[in-house]
């Protein structure tokens, strides 16, 4: 890929927004950055071009909140399994398999949210679950280069008051980053000119969630469900229309 202004504004563009996105929802920088990408790029390249804004992002998120051992330990076991699953399907991504079933998956449960309250887990079954959720959301990820199920309904299902919530997003995405960037090392899918793009992205991403977390702390609870659930039905149907 050139480094002329072709190149580089319409990826400051899909960044800025998808930056944007994840700022107000505290999810969906991957989502927004592979589905806009994927138009002109292959898949495994969308994907990696991403790797540094949705490390940066959400480490940035992860990091942001207080109680970080408690909630990193809570989550571990699903972090761990995630890394595992991605590892596992580590050789989809180049495929470029279909991604309707994920956008198809993602209007389903933001339909159930938008229509219904949250649905609660006890602490005994969140923990029951914490494996085969980490499990399905690493494969989840070889396959489309998006990290968003099943661990989001997971973690809502916890009740997370809505800082840990947020927080717990950024934990769960930064270990699927790094997990899709050994994907991708193992099918030697990264190269220095994409890594260096990829380092490009991160001013308008940044700038972007920057803009988009002053505009979520004005919003009130409800609205930021709302918001959130808005987010995720705007993807689904991005992705299961392309």
């Amino acid at each position: 890929m050139s480094l002329d202004a072709a190149t580089l504004l319409p990826l400051a563009a899909v960044f800025l927004l998808a930056g944007l996105v994840k700022g107000v929802a505290g999810l969906g920088l991957p989502t927004v950055a592979v589905a806009l990408l994927s138009l002109w790029r292959p898949p495994a390249e969308a994907a990696a071009l991403l790797l540094l804004p949705s490390l940066v992002t959400n480490l940035w998120q992860a990091l942001a909140g207080g109680a970080l051992g408690p909630l990193l330990r809570r989550l571990s076991p699903a972090l761990a399994a995630l890394a595992l699953g991605a590892w596992i399907g580590r050789g989809w991504l180049a495929g470029g398999l279909a991604t309707w079933p994920l956008g198809l998956a993602l209007l389903a449960y933001a339909a159930l949210g938008l229509a219904a309250p949250a649905f609660a887990l006890t602490e005994a079954w969140g923990r029951r679950l914490a494996l085969p959720v980490g499990l399905a959301t690493g494969l989840t990820t070889a396959a489309t280069g998006v990290f968003v199920l099943p661990l989001v309904p997971w973690l809502q299902a916890l009740r997370l008051e809505r800082a840990a919530f947020v927080q717990a997003l950024g934990l769960g995405f930064s270990v699927a980053t790094v997990a899709l960037g050994g994907a991708l090392l193992s099918q030697d899918a990264l190269s220095s000119p994409l890594l260096g793009l990829s380092a490009l992205a991160l001013l308008p991403a940044l700038a972007g969630m920057a803009l988009g977390q002053a505009l979520g702390r004005r919003l009130s609870p409800t609205l930021f469900r709302r918001c959130f659930f808005l987010v995720l039905a705007g993807l689904g149907l991005h992705l299961l229309l392309r």
